[in-house]
This record gives structure tokens, C-alpha cells and sequence, in this order.
């Protein structure tokens, strides 16, 4: 306890740990005499609800992320990876830089806030060929594979092949797959009048639902009707079906369909992450269990909340769902009960009912529940754009999004293909080849 403030440690930057930071850091401008340290793998906080979005090419990546520093003026920024957690000896092994220099970050209050990881269900193949939706860089990859198969299949030496190149499957009927097939179809249908050798007709855009009826969270009523809106825009909805194996081109179902394809978007798991597995405090399907005030039981000071936790739902007594919406709640709750415990106050009990859950589905149309109440069409995609819009830290964020989305209603899509490997340098045998006549 250096200086004589307590050490307050925060493992991981995603809603959850994010917004617990932010709740401290507002204490610590009141005058709160804390040390408080958060560690996170990337530099930003990234606003996943708008993944999509990047990887239907709706706006610049960078306008959904925000710099850590940027956000916090007062409490410390640990820019690397959590390698170790020892709760006997009240420290975190983290490691940084090109050299990992490693450190050893001790602690008085631990806020685990690590997220998840995608869950591959051991499917084979999958883990290998498929994208994921969970980080700027998984949306990122999605659109350039997109770009590329219509370059490549315009050709017509890829006459033969193009079915691969022209067929896309996403995976997983909940709001993730849904918003991500939702922006893909709207993309490939106002791309593909640029590409002179080809025609809407012959792409083949799949969701893969294991359920009856996509987006369960929503009710029988908006899930039917998201999956009629979705098939008007010629998107094929596989239901009560799961992929069962990827090998090489091939999409393998459990209906003993196979889609011949090379893009595959899998959104249909995730697991917790796997450094939970190395600690010793009682968990349950691989997350750490909490009690009402987000304390894990047996270990003082330390405490879960997000993906990572299952949060006792006092009014059902079941748990909280693992989203968003939850988890940057939990973080104000868990920073302002570790308040509490420092200066000897009372806990709060996190109490939390959902206040709705909202989806676009394409071409301006979207479902929403708002406190019990079932919107649907432009409205319900507009309250989406305008409900996340507020939500999304940083004013400039706000600005530079709102542009993008008044510029989008004028203009078309970008096309351009960003490369992600470098480029090698031409040998000076193909130089010379070249400069042969003809």
C-alpha cells in the first residue's frame, strides 16, 4: 500500500473493466485517495456493438475506438499481457513491450474483468478457416475478404472457381450473426453493380441458425419477423442447423448439406478466458462465481464481473446474460463497492433490469424491445443508430460516427481492399522477364 493508498487492479479493458476505470476515475478527481492501475492487451477501448458496421464498410474503423489515455487522465495504464494470477500472494505477472519485459503488479482490490474468448466446440476446421466478430481486427479482415472475392471472381478466368468466391455463410442465429449478415448482404448487394463480369444473382448469402427462429432474445414475434425482412433481402436462412466441419472450401451442416465457400463468419460461442482456469477460486462453466455485491467468495478484495463472472440475479435467481449491457453496469457497481470497502461504507447489490435490446437487420430496418414494447422497421433501426450513438465514449467519436452514417445515406460503400501482409519486392529475374518484348 504505497503512500498509503490502496492498490486497485484492473485486468481487462472491454465494458466491464473499462467502465469500472471510468468509475474511479471520476472518484479520483473528487479527491479519492486510490492507486488505481488498468491492464489491457490493446491500447483502446473498442465499442463492439458497431463491429459490424466496420465490416460492411458503414464508416472508418478507428471512429469505434478510443484511446485508453485518452480516457483516463488519473488512474494508471498498463499497456500489455496478463500472463500470471496469484490471489495467495496478491499479484498479477503481466509482461509488455517488443521484448516482454515482465512485471509483477501488486494489489489490494483485483477487478477481474478478462471477457471471453470465441468457443470453436472443437469443431473440425473451424478454429483454422473461420473469421470471428470480437475484435477491430476480426471485422477488419471480413471486409477485405469480402472486397477481394468480388475482385478476384470479376475475372473471367475465375469463371470456374466462383462459386467459393461468391457464397458466404455466417454462423449463429443470435444478435451478432444477425447484425453481421444483416451488413454483409447490404455491402455485397451495392458492391457487386461495380464489377462488370458479375450479377447479384449469382451471390449466396447463408445464416446458419441452430435455433427455429433467430434472435430467441427478442421473442417468437420480432425473430420471425427479422427472418422474413431478411429473406426479402435475398438472405438464405438455414434454421435449426449447425456446421458440424470445415475442411479446405467446404462447409460442412448437420442437415448433410455442404456449402462450397471461403468466407465463413462464426459468432456462434464463446468460452471464458482460459486464465480463469488457473485460479483458485470456485467457478461454474468455466466463470468465476460472485456474490450479490460482485465478490468472489473466500478471496477478499478480489472481484469479477463481465463475461468472466456469473452474477446472481437476486429477482430470478438465476444468473445475469454475459452482454454489454450488463457488464459496464457491473463495472460502475464493482468500482463504487471497492469505494466502499476502502473508506468502510455500505456495498451495493447489483440489481439491474434489462431496459430493452435492439438489432438492425438491413436496408434501414431493425427489431427492438423497449421495455416490454416491440418496434420494428425504420423506426426500430433508427432508436438502434441514436440509443448506441449516445453510448459511444468520446464526443469527437460521436461526431466522426454521425458523419459517416449522414455521408453513407449519399454515397456508396467504400471498395477499397487495404492489404494486411507485406508486399514482397520483385526478384530481379522477374524484373528481366518483364523487360523482354513481347
Amino acid at each position: 500500500m504505497p503512500n498509503g493508498k490502496p492498490r486497485v487492479l484492473i485486468l481487462g479493458g472491454g465494458f466491464g473493466g473499462m467502465y469500472a476505470a471510468l468509475e474511479f476515475e471520476r472518484a479520483l478527481g473528487r479527491g479519492a485517495a486510490l492507486d488505481v492501475t488498468l491492464v489491457n492487451h490493446n491500447n483502446f477501448f473498442l465499442f463492439t456493438p458497431m463491429l459490424h458496421e466496420v465490416a460492411a464498410s458503414d464508416f472508418d474503423s478507428t471512429n469505434i475506438v478510443s484511446p485508453i489515455r485518452k480516457l483516463l487522465r488519473r488512474a494508471t495504464f498498463f499497456h500489455g499481457e496478463i500472463e500470471a494470477i496469484d490471489l495467495v500472494q496478491k499479484r498479477v505477472g503481466v509482461s509488455h513491450g517488443h521484448e516482454n519485459h515482465c512485471h509483477a503488479l501488486p494489489y489490494d482490490h483485483l477487478a477481474l474483468a478478462l471477457g471471453s474468448t470465441t468457443n470453436f466446440f472443437d469443431i473440425p476446421g473451424l478454429a483454422d478457416r473461420a473469421f470471428t466478430m470480437k475484435s477491430l481486427r476480426d471485422a477488419i479482415f471480413p471486409r477485405n475478404r469480402l472486397i477481394a472475392n468480388l475482385e478476384e471472381a470479376d475475372f473471367e478466368c475465375a469463371a470456374s472457381p466462383r462459386t467459393p468466391l461468391l457464397n458466404f455463410v455466417v454462423a449463429g442465429g443470435g444478435f451478432a450473426g444477425v447484425e453481421t449478415i444483416a451488413a454483409m448482404n447490404d455491402f455485397l448487394r451495392e458492391a457487386v453493380q461495380f464489377f462488370p463480369h458479375l450479377r447479384e444473382e449469382r451471390l449466396r448469402i447463408m445464416l446458419v441458425s441452430a435455433g427455429p427462429i433467430i434472435l430467441p432474445e427478442l421473442g417468437e414475434k420480432l425473430g420471425r419477423y427479422a427472418q422474413r425482412k431478411l429473406a426479402e433481402q435475398k438472405v438464405e436462412i438455414r434454421s435449426n442447423c449447425k456446421v458440424t466441419a470445415v475442411k479446405d472450401q467446404h462447409v460442412t451442416l448437420s442437415d448433410g448439406t455442404t456449402i462450397t465457400t471461403n468466407t465463413l463468419v462464426w459468432t456462434a460461442g464463446i468460452s471464458p478466458h482460459t486464465l480463469l482456469n488457473t485460479l483458485p477460486c470456485e467457478k461454474a462453466k468455466g466463470r468465476v462465481l460472485v456474490n450479490e455485491y460482485l465478490e468472489v467468495a473466500g478471496w477478499p478484495g478480489v472481484w469479477a464481473l463481465g463475461d468472466c463472472a456469473l452474477v446472481p440475479d437476486r429477482k430470478t435467481g438465476a444468473f445475469h446474460p454475459p452482454t454489454a449491457q450488463y457488464a459496464l453496469r457491473e463495472g460502475q457497481i464493482a468500482a463504487q463497492n471497492i469505494l466502499a470497502t476502502v473508506r468502510r461504507g455500505w456495498k451495493k447489490p447489483f440489481v439491474y433490469s434489462m431496459i430493452g435490446l435492439l438489432a438492425p437487420i438491413g436496408k434501414r430496418t431493425g427489431v427492438a424491445n423497449i421495455l416490454g414494447v416491440n418496434f420494428s422497421g425504420f423506426i426500430a433501426w433508427w432508436l438502434w443508430r441514436t440509443i448506441y450513438l449516445v453510448k459511444l465514449p468520446r464526443f469527437e467519436k460521436k461526431i466522426l460516427v454521425a458523419l459517416d452514417w449522414t455521408l453513407d445515406v449519399l454515397f456508396s460503400k467504400d471498395l477499397v481492399h487495404f492489404r494486411t501482409t507485406r508486399l514482397h519486392t520483385p526478384t530481379p529475374v522477374a524484373e528481366k522477364e518483364l523487360e523482354k518484348p513481347v
